[in-house]
């Protein structure tokens, strides 16, 4: 009998602890957590799930496993700040995630957050619960824009999103947030199991919590989740150096999470230079001349001028001056890199369009970063080589400019743009016949061709698809976007690197070898020769389309379908 008693005893204390479970982190100095990747928690207490690397992951999991049961509820709160060293693009976002283990096995950077991979992206084994802090538009998994908090269940394909944003107090209006500001702010997450409510809130940090969240949605949790959970955080960078920070977490089953001690909160790094006391501000004005005022303010504007247009220029880079443009031309070309003459967006920076002031030409300026200052030399000699190249259907690379850590490369305007936005648009596939396909397919290939065989050095693209793909004014197809393109002589043998382009038109021998050779570009140049006659894409993420468009393919003309 006294055994019974102590069984139940013990049971029901365990039931009521499980029921309960509650932490609170006001920053993370000497905080229990489970860390695998970039993540690191900093000597002041933050919790920084990635640094200045590209193209790699951060998780950071409450080390306990959480017990979950079928009519589970549960809150939290967190705050974070994405701080890029761009301010204009980033890489790639934060997700509060519910796991079955901490360290997402075969997890991907980049657009896959850390959390999937293109193998089980979608699969509902996967038990995993995300509410993603997204900053990268990947059209892929049906992104709605480059700043926006999504709801993933199993996938990255949310089946919730809306841009970031927080709505006024008594729903009067909308206001929205830049995720990449690097300013702090608070996100709360609210599931109601019994009523299958869930409610994602954003706000300012020193706001409080809106009354309206930004997203409300009716979703039962239980069918995608396991008894037992990890809650944390994943991120991951792209091409782009991003710090991801976590500086206070708040997490509770069936009950109200406990607000996070703001005041208390660790600070993040200082951006930008420190401010001047107050006593300069103040006194100068009253100790000068009026003279002197004028004469400070004319040398002010000129050096504010100079430190505006100012570039880097090297002995070495006196040999490639025909090919360098001036920062100052390009801004202008440009209007100050207008909103308005934005061309596109991704992980590897901005394409403006612009009008060069001299000679009236249109062109397509890219920025684009380069972290490497003691390859710079290298990457310019081989940038000016490839704007060598005179070829119909390559896109031609007038010249470059280089302003601190940063390449701008200007190109030939493309007016038709990319051939994906013609591929994959209904409103725009009309004028795409079947004549027009072949005469792109062909010019391509002869594009190909002069890369390979016929030029003074071997040019391995390493990146072909659609979307480096550019029609002019005619719908002549021109190969462009050198970024990853590598020169050799001929007979010499490609060195192994990294293993760079985009899934789907990846060779096979690429993950075993790593090195991009021309065998390895002919079979992107397959890939996109399919994509172009069946109008699919590579890699199909919808789960009643074949996955791989290669393989699929493959099987069918096996089968003799």
């Amino acid at each position: 009998m006294l055994n019974t008693l102590v069984c139940l005893l013990l049971l029901f204390k365990t039931k009521a602890s499980a029921s309960d479970e509650s932490f609170v982190f006001n920053g993370f100095r000497g905080a229990n957590m489970s860390l695998n990747g970039l993540a690191e928690i900093t000597s002041n207490g933050l919790l920084r799930l990635t640094n200045t690397t590209k193209q790699q992951q951060g998780h950071a999991f409450h080390p306990t496993p959480l017990h979950f049961n079928k009519s589970f509820s549960f809150s939290t709160t967190f705050v974070f700040a994405i701080v890029p060293e761009d301010p204009q693009v980033s890489g790639h976002g934060i997700a509060f995630v519910l796991s079955p283990n901490t360290d997402l096995p075969g997890s991907l950077p980049s657009t896959y957050l850390g959390l999937f991979n293109q193998a089980n992206n979608g699969n509902s084994s996967n038990h995993v619960f995300a509410v993603e802090l997204d900053t990268i538009l990947s059209p892929e998994f049906g992104d709605i824009d480059d700043n926006h908090v999504g709801i993933d269940v199993n996938s990255l394909r949310s089946v919730e999103a809306h841009p970031a944003g927080y709505f006024g107090d008594g729903n009067r209006g909308f206001h929205n947030l830049s995720l990449i500001s690097g300013h702090p702010m608070q996100l709360w997450v609210d599931y109601d199991g019994p009523n299958m409510e869930l409610n994602v809130t954003l706000s300012p940090i020193k706001a409080s919590k809106p009354d309206v969240p930004l997203m409300s949605i009716t979703i039962n949790l239980s069918e995608s989740t396991l008894d037992s959970m990890y809650a944390g955080f994943s991120s991951s960078t792209g091409s782009v150096f991003t710090s991801h920070y976590i500086l206070g977490w708040s997490f509770r089953i069936n009950g109200r999470a406990q607000d996070l001690d703001l005041s208390n909160l660790p600070s993040l790094p200082r951006i930008g230079p420190k401010e001047k006391p107050k006593v300069l501000t103040v006194g100068l004005p009253v100790i000068l001349s009026v003279v002197a005022l004028t004469a400070a303010s004319i040398i002010g504007v000129m050096l504010w001028r100079r430190h505006k247009f100012a570039e880097l220029m090297e002995d070495w880079e006196v040999e490639y001056g025909p090919h360098r443009f001036s920062y100052k031309e390009l801004y202008m070309a440009t209007g100050g890199f207008r909103e308005r003459e934005l061309l596109g967006a991704g992980g590897f920076g901005r394409v403006y369009k612009g009008v060069l002031p001299k000679n009236k030409c249109e062109v397509a300026i890219k920025r684009v970063s380069h972290e490497s200052r003691q390859g710079m030399r290298e990457f310019v000699a081989e940038i000016v080589s490839i704007g060598r190249l005179r070829h119909r259907n390559i896109v031609q690379l007038l010249g470059y400019c280089r302003r601190k850590g940063e390449l701008l490369l200007v190109y030939d305007y493309m007016s038709n743009g990319s051939l994906d936005k013609l591929l994959f648009d209904w409103m725009k596939r009309d004028k795409l016949g079947w004549s027009e396909r072949f005469c792109i397919m062909r010019g391509v290939a002869s594009g190909l061709l002069y890369l390979h065989e016929g030029w003074e050095q071997l040019v391995v693209h390493r990146d072909i698809k659609s979307s480096n793909v550019l029609l002019d004014g005619e719908m002549n197809a021109r190969l462009g976007d050198f970024g990853l393109a590598r020169l050799y002589d001929h007979g010499t043998d490609p060195q192994t690197t990294h293993v760079v382009g985009t899934l789907g038109y990846l060779a096979p021998e690429l993950s075993k070898t790593g090195k991009g050779t021309t065998a390895t570009d002919v079979f992107s140049f397959g890939a996109f020769l399919l994509e172009v006659v069946c109008g699919r894409k590579p890699i199909d993420l919808r789960p009643e389309e074949p996955t791989n468009l290669v393989d699929w393919v493959w099987t069918t003309g096996g089968g003799g379908r």
